[in-house]
């Protein structure tokens, strides 16, 4: 009897915790699971519709890029982070847009670079594109991805925007550096790059983010592009967070202005 009471309340405490987790997981059914195919390519997708989508319309588009650990073929792990944020009821009905969030493979990066690691595995040296050479797979299909829709009218190529976080950032900061007059404003995350291509992409309001803890990125990769984008006269921002380690897009999503100011843009 003992047995069986311990055994039911270790039952009843696992459904419990199950049941909670459940609770606190958010619903991300409202992003439908796609898929675009080029040349045999295949990239997966999690795509947002606006509240009260009307197929008549065409819409701004906000395209995310999630980090490394978010890799793979689930499509799923990318909604990690910053998946609630625009499911937000108040955000969808102030900024009614597509959203998408692609996933990038196990064995792949959103940008073409070089990286170096000690023998723990940590990443010691990375050596950028300068987005001359072959873009990445996955960026390739970011872009023709954007590109079909837009053909479609289904956005407006006026207002896309781009963000990313970490490995994200850096794929940022490369698809902008390579396609410049496709973007209407960007928000790279605690991410890093070559600061020479800064020039290239100059007219692109940038809200850059980063903590000055971070010993992934480190945060000069953010200060850099931010000392180079000012000397070059550029519509600049940037927020870096006191103490904060590379997480810092969990401040970044909580910034209250971050939607309102990514709208505000919109190509001429």
């Amino acid at each position: 009897m003992k047995l069986f009471s311990a055994l039911t309340v270790l039952l009843m405490i696992q459904f419990s915790s199950f049941y909670a987790s459940a609770q606190d997981t958010p619903d991300f059914s409202a992003y439908s699971y796609e898929t675009f195919v080029h040349n045999g390519d295949t990239l997966r997708y999690r795509m947002l519709q606006p509240a009260g989508y009307d197929s008549q319309k065409s819409y701004p588009l906000i395209v995310f890029l999630h980090g490394s650990g978010e890799r793979g073929s689930d499509n799923a792990a990318q909604l990690l982070h910053g998946g609630s944020l625009f499911l937000k009821d108040s955000l969808r009905q102030r900024f009614p847009t597509f959203v998408i969030f692609p996933q990038c493979p196990k064995d792949s990066m959103w940008a073409s670079m070089k990286v170096t690691r000690d023998s723990e595995g940590k990443a010691i040296k990375r050596e950028f594109s300068d987005g001359t050479d072959r873009e990445s797979t996955p960026g390739m299909l970011v872009k023709l991805l954007v590109d079909s829709l837009i053909k479609i009218d289904k956005v407006n190529s006026k207002r896309v925007y781009l963000g990313g976080l970490s490995l994200g950032g850096i794929g940022t900061y490369d698809l902008l550096a390579r396609y410049p007059k496709t973007w209407a404003a960007a928000f790279p995350i605690c991410g890093i790059g070559n600061v020479s291509t800064a020039s290239k992409f100059s007219k692109v309001p940038l809200w850059i983010f980063h903590g000055d803890a971070d010993n992934a990125v480190p945060v000069s990769g953010s200060r850099d592009y931010v000392a180079a984008l000012k000397g070059l006269k550029a519509d600049v921002k940037y927020s870096e967070y006191p103490g904060v380690g590379h997480n810092s897009w969990d401040n970044a999503f909580a910034e209250p202005e971050l939607l309102p100011w990514l709208f505000s843009h919109k190509k001429k």
